[in-house]
């Protein structure tokens, strides 16, 4: 039996109708110089669409 690698499912979100989503990149530090815009940006969660559904079904067997 296959199993969902745990440190990927834990880096995304899977959604009811299978989306996944993921964090936006640049937020750990240097946020100081953003515009309140851009942080707002940042704090929200992207849809990846680039993903292949070999990757999928590797990474998220269960999701």
């Amino acid at each position: 039996m296959i199993k969902t690698n745990k440190s990927f499912l834990k880096r995304f979100k899977v959604t009811r109708n299978g989306k996944i989503l993921s964090r936006k990149a640049g937020q750990n530090h240097f946020n100081a110089k953003d515009s309140s815009k851009q942080s707002t940006n940042k704090r929200r969660m992207v849809a990846i669409t680039h993903m292949s559904n070999k990757a999928k079904s590797r990474f998220l067997v269960n999701a």
